[in-house]
């Protein structure tokens, strides 16, 4: 395990290798939102730095662009606006302080008993299957909604469809680092082969100059919308719980106890709040560099200092931020049809690994109405104040595992069908329930 000192050279480079990780899913967030790439960049390494800082630098985890909103920032952005969505998503990331305060004082569990897993699964697989036609009208060429087509159908597919296979081989054959990269190299793959079918399109990147301070975007405040966004914060405040027990598990230190996961809570809320004040998405510890530090045995959290560095400075780069915009949706919906089934995936792996059982009518009635109301596109309200999406089903999701009495031992259910199934039986026989044969 190395440990050298913060100049080392095999440190720096360790560093930038841990970027080259995440670089794929964190410029791909804010391109499927409308948000500018550089911006994410800048905001990932200043917010891994906060997160640094308020943890006494001591998790080797990178910060940066969460998939977990893009369903309500896609929606909030045509709704109200960039700048109201930042506000909201300002106000969002003081949710998870207030978190981090209720677990100082309640202690770790008070977030599995607020949402366990018949809770957090069926939201995290909405998460994923509301998002599915956005992937594939992508891949087929049209705009996320399906109203515009932006490149011929045959080309489109195409492209998607290398990328998509270039994602799904690297992720499965690869081997070592290079099995981390299969984002990377499914945009690779994906944008080389649109740059050779005439699909790229360099005006932007010969107009921007090579040094350019990032289009920071300040926030501004609007009651639907932040009450719109706010109870996303369910969702990935668990996620980041299973995130520090991943990252935990990996070096074999107990970071829920030291710093303590109110530390960890608080330092992913204010990197996002920090996102939000310059135009960046929300933050959230990225499991791909948890995948790469298990890898490398690197656990000097000195690494991902330099990680945000180079983030911030790839930031200015002004074509290289107008490069990555320059990516074709094709390329983008081969990968996401990938990466939102992974999402919903995880969902359905968090009712199996709970062993939830959807025999006991309180769990199925939580998991049918969430799921739903999340893909169904169930709005409640009118007017300046609505609630839908992840935001609504979240809430009801919430609600319902509060009011519902506890399930009632499924033993006694199952021998109650199966006696009901028996009685059944007998009467098709000609006797009656109870009467022997």
């Amino acid at each position: 395990m190395i440990q050298p000192g913060f100049w080392n050279w095999k440190i720096i480079l360790i560093g930038a290798q841990m970027l080259f990780v995440a670089f794929g899913a964190m410029v791909l967030m804010p391109l499927l939102t409308g948000l500018d790439p550089s911006v994410a960049l800048f905001t990932a390494g200043l917010g891994t730095l906060l997160f640094q800082w308020i943890t006494r630098r001591s998790i080797p985890v990178f910060l940066a662009s969460s998939f977990v909103f893009v369903a309500p920032i896609s929606h909030a952005v045509k709704q109200w606006g960039v700048p109201a969505t930042m506000g909201a998503l300002f106000c969002t990331a003081i949710v998870y302080v207030l978190l981090g305060a209720l677990v100082k004082w309640r202690g770790p569990g008070f977030l599995h008993r607020l949402m366990p897993p018949v809770v957090t699964g069926p939201i995290i697989m909405v998460i994923g299957l509301s998002l599915a036609p956005t992937a594939v009208n992508f891949a087929m060429g049209l705009g996320g909604n399906g109203e515009m087509r932006l490149f011929p159908y045959g080309d489109a597919l195409l492209v998607s469809m290398v990328a998509m296979l270039t994602t799904l081989l690297v992720a499965t054959l690869g081997h070592g680092l290079f099995r981390l990269l299969p984002i990377l190299c499914g945009v690779l793959v994906g944008y080389l082969t649109a740059l050779g079918m005439g699909m790229v399109d360099f005006s932007t990147v010969k107009q921007s100059g090579w040094l350019e301070v990032p289009a920071f975007i300040a926030p501004t405040f609007y009651w639907p919308a932040i009450l719109f966004m706010v109870p996303v914060a369910l969702a990935p405040a668990i996620e980041h719980v299973g995130d520090v027990l991943a990252i935990s598990n990996v070096t074999g230190k107990d970071y829920i106890r030291k710093p303590g996961l109110h530390r960890t809570l608080t330092g992913d809320g204010v990197a996002s709040m920090a996102a939000a004040l310059f135009g960046g998405p929300p933050n959230t510890t990225y499991s791909e560099v948890t995948g790469a530090v298990m890898l490398t045995r690197v656990f000097n959290p000195v690494v991902m200092t330099w990680t945000a560095i180079f983030a911030i400075g790839l930031a200015f780069i002004g074509k290289f931020g107008q490069l990555l915009q320059s990516i074709p949706t094709p390329v983008m919906g081969g990968i996401l049809i990938l990466m939102f089934g992974s999402i919903a995936s995880v969902g359905m792996n968090t009712l199996i690994k709970a062993r939830v059982d959807l025999h006991a009518q309180r769990n199925l009635v939580i998991v049918a109405v969430t799921l739903i109301f999340g893909i169904g596109g169930m709005v409640v309200g009118n007017g300046d104040f609505t609630l839908q999406g992840i935001s609504l089903c979240g809430l009801v999701a919430v609600i319902l595992n509060q009011v519902l009495p506890d399930a009632p031992d499924t033993a006694n259910d199952l021998r109650e069908e199966k006696e009901y199934v028996d009685d059944l039986v007998e009467h098709s026989r000609g006797n009656k329930p109870g009467d022997e044969i």
